[in-house]
């Protein structure tokens, strides 16, 4: 029988997507942990949303980020290991760091990308509830670990693939809507292998395979398998 943490680990590895990542996974840690609120955090996208942020939301993210102002933020930069709040900061300096009563005590971890902190895994509780103690920082430190591996092979940043058009305008093709994994079920799939087949492959459920080739099917705007090869197909001719 498997365990909760080991449940964990699987559901991080079938992750798709950052959007199942965070919507599905995140609110599982959340339970394991009893935590207030949960979350997996990568800063390319916060410093990329922090643009359209109002002035008080841009100044809270600039704390949380900053290692000057945060002690668990310089702690993370510095050591890449899992941390709370009571490690590195007195109750009476947290509060005024962070007043908010539901971050009163605060955990997070590291994903880490050859040899970068590219983000973090942060779970808080309220003051009524116990403080994280140091098994929870031993289960962090186990699935940061998971997390960096899935970012190192899933998360790949591409540069989006662009064709030529009329004039002087690009056009970023549908394809390039798709994360490196889904990238990697398209192409098998397109290969004629079922589903099993896809999931072995890549050590997932067949039903993981079939949830992902629903989201890959909305994003290039298609109906069937025969659709999706013909546009990854042109695709690869543009590129040559």
């Amino acid at each position: 029988m498997k365990s909760q943490l080991q449940s964990l680990f699987q559901a991080i590895n079938q992750a798709t997507d950052e959007d199942e990542l965070r919507s599905q996974v995140a609110p599982e840690i959340g339970e394991h942990f009893a935590a207030t609120r949960s979350g997996i955090f990568f800063f390319d996208r916060i410093l990329a949303a922090e643009r359209n942020l109002n002035p008080a939301l841009k100044k809270a993210v600039e704390t949380v980020l900053s290692t000057e102002r945060n002690p668990i933020a310089r702690y993370l930069a510095e050591q890449h290991a899992p941390v709370h709040e009571s490690l590195v900061s007195s109750p009476r300096a947290w509060q005024m760091i962070c007043p908010r009563p539901d971050h009163w005590h605060v955990m997070a971890g590291p994903v880490v990308t050859k040899g970068q902190l590219v983000g973090v895994l942060g779970c808080t509780r309220e003051k009524s509830q116990p403080a994280f103690n140091n098994q929870n920082l031993a289960d962090v430190s186990a699935l940061c670990l998971h997390l960096s591996v899935w970012a190192a092979t899933v998360r790949i940043q591409q540069p989006p693939i662009v064709v030529r058009g009329l004039g002087d305008s690009d056009v970023t093709h549908l394809s390039a809507r798709l994360t490196a994994r889904e990238r990697q079920i398209a192409d098998l799939d397109t290969l004629g292998k079922k589903k099993a087949e896809v999931g072995a492959e890549l050590w997932i459920t067949e039903n993981s395979v079939k949830q992902a080739l629903k989201k890959i099917f909305r994003k290039l705007e298609v109906s069937s398998r025969t659709e999706m090869a013909a546009q990854l197909l042109a695709e690869k001719q543009l590129q040559q």
